[in-house]
């Protein structure tokens, strides 16, 4: 059997790889317990309306992606970070990030929008992974909220409230969002221990600075303001979207 080539960077990844094997199986017991009493969830394979959400990730997710996917869809998810970091720019608020992410910027570019499937399911980092809904998918739709009257969004909230697993305010699933800390902390130990430094932001502008030999180099190194540099020089940095700390 030929072995994967070692990459300097595994020690960072490998953390990150294990942790999510250990979410993978947390989160089966916990959604099987939840069903047995009653709950539902509505996630499953073909929804895909959660897909056009800007999500924060660490480099270390970044890397795990960056070495999944080919050439053609890192020059698709460069092009979705420009896009991101443009939005970004432009936002005059949060709240105005997030819906022109979500209406402009658009799905992911690893999303396959004919059969609902992300083409790299197993290298997708966190936020894709602990993300579940207890309402049907189009309450995660793009717009569906603003659509709905106020009496609608009362009921909504009321129906929130009375559903286990929610946090009381939102139909997420909240205790799936919990199961998933220890992949941030697994993350965020691994690259201090590498790199003297941590490095979160954009999934998109982040898995295309993973794949940069001159950003890399720098933050192995653990020089953040000669990364930033070379982030900056093509174009990829941002306060909001990239934060090396």
């Amino acid at each position: 059997m030929t072995r994967a080539t070692p990459s300097p960077t595994d020690p960072v990844t490998a953390p990150v790889v294990r942790a999510y094997d250990r979410y993978g199986r947390q989160a089966d017991k916990w959604q099987a317990g939840y069903r047995a009493r009653g709950g539902k969830i509505f996630c499953g394979a073909g929804c895909f309306q959660c897909c056009n959400m800007p999500i924060r990730v660490s480099l270390a997710e970044a890397l795990i992606t960056a070495r999944a996917i080919d050439a053609a869809q890192a020059e698709a998810m460069e092009a979705h970070a420009r896009a991101a970091l443009q939005n970004a720019r432009t936002a005059q608020d949060d709240a105005q990030y997030v819906q022109r992410h979500r209406q402009e910027v658009g799905f992911c570019p690893l999303l396959d929008r004919e059969t609902g499937a992300c083409t790299q399911y197993e290298a997708r980092p966190t936020r894709c992974r602990d993300t579940f809904s207890a309402f049907p998918a189009q309450y995660c739709a793009e717009g569906t909220w603003e659509a709905m009257s106020n009496r609608e969004k009362r009921e909504y909230h009321r129906e929130v409230a009375r559903t286990p697993g929610t946090d009381g305010e939102w139909h997420f699933i909240a205790p799936l969002e919990h199961l998933s800390e220890p992949v941030w902390v697994a993350a965020s130990k691994a690259m201090q221990a590498q790199w003297g430094l941590e490095v979160w932001g954009d999934f998109w502008l982040l898995t295309t600075l993973a794949a940069d030999a001159g950003f890399m180099a720098r933050v192995e190194r653990g020089d953040a303001r000669g990364a930033w540099q070379v982030a900056s020089g093509r174009g990829l940095a941002h306060r909001e979207l990239l934060q090396i700390e």
